[in-house]
């Protein structure tokens, strides 16, 4: 007898207590630390950064829905990015807004050769060493805030591909590292390769957002680029939350047409999927911590329900599932404490 504990629990060939306590690998934070399976790392956080036409250096503006999220001008981004990459952050992803007033049916300030994210991906690139990465969307510069032409109220497919193929032209010339398109139409990934290499951007890679859902934790985000639809919603071209093997099809897809790196978007409401296609794929896969995700814990935390503790542990499960790349507004959290 051990311990008031009489005979032998075998729990399976080769483990049994008392000879086996799984308890002796947590007994110190060192032991803890030595036995981690799953690591945050900074090469893996990438951070989003909204840039907006129009403001003034020092003028950045308060996002309500989304707390110590800005919105920044070109200069001011770039030096905020500065001040994390001296923190050692790697990558960033850009997402512009242009002026109300520039906003068109077909989203053209969005390849405009002197737009908003084509100017900061110029002096990123110039100025510091992070990997940038532009976002490819029509939403933001449209008229009428959808990711694709729109003809009597239906979102065309086939006719949106030629404008994001010139938006993602305008941001590899500007000197973007990686092109990740987020609009969800089909054969994408495929427009935006023949057209890159067409013009010898061979080397510039495609992060798909292959499985990206239509959310209701994207909220937030609509708010701070003033996105959000004119009419109706964006369930036609954005995925069923439903549906898994759907999302297989997707990145399988995708990688047919040249994707280079995949992704899921949300990412704690999907950890399934993650790992699904983590272990169905051979691609590096990033998952997207979105929006309502980061603006649901940070209000717990401001409130103190919740410590920040669970901004860790919410990014460790996303890790955890697959992922080898997060997207992430609380990478200016963690930075410097990883």
């Amino acid at each position: 007898m051990i311990n008031g504990y009489k005979g032998i629990i075998i729990i399976g060939e080769g483990m049994n207590f008392p000879v086996t306590r799984l308890r002796r690998l947590r007994k110190s934070p060192q032991i803890r630390d030595i036995f981690k399976e799953t690591r945050l790392h900074k090469d893996n956080l990438i951070y989003p950064i909204f840039v907006k036409k129009g403001l003034k250096n020092g003028e950045k503006e308060e996002i309500p829905t989304m707390p110590d999220e800005f919105r920044y001008s070109v200069d001011d981004a770039v030096d905020y990015l500065k001040t994390l990459e001296s923190k050692g952050l790697k990558s960033t992803i850009i997402f512009g807004m242009p002026l109300n007033n520039e906003k068109d049916e077909i989203g053209s300030p969005a390849f405009d050769k002197y737009g908003i994210v084509q100017e900061t991906i110029r002096k990123l690139k110039k100025e510091t060493n992070l990997v940038v990465i532009s976002d490819v969307c029509l939403c933001q510069y449209t008229s009428h805030g959808h990711c694709g032409l729109v003809k009597n109220g239906e979102i065309l497919n086939d006719e949106s591909l030629e404008y994001l193929s010139k938006v993602a032209l305008s941001h590899a010339e500007a000197g973007a590292d990686i092109i990740a398109p987020s609009d969800m139409m089909d054969g994408r990934v495929l427009a935006i390769r023949e057209i890159l290499d067409e013009n010898e951007y061979y080397n510039v890679a495609i992060m798909s957002y292959s499985a990206k859902y239509a959310s209701s934790f994207y909220n937030p985000f609509r708010e701070a680029v003033c996105s959000s639809p004119s009419f109706g919603d964006r369930k036609t071209y954005q995925m069923d939350p439903s549906n898994l093997k759907e999302a297989i099809r997707e990145s399988e897809l995708d990688i047919i047409e040249g994707a280079d790196v995949l992704m899921v978007k949300p990412a704690l409401a999907y950890l399934d999927v993650i790992k699904t296609l983590k272990l169905e794929f051979n691609l590096p896969l990033a998952a997207y911590n979105v929006s309502g995700e980061y603006s649901m814990l940070k209000s717990a935390i401001k409130e103190d329900y919740l410590t920040e503790d669970a901004i860790f542990e919410s990014l460790l499960s996303i890790k955890r599932a697959g992922a080898d790349l997060i997207i992430t507004h609380f990478a200016k959290d963690i930075i410097d404490k990883i």
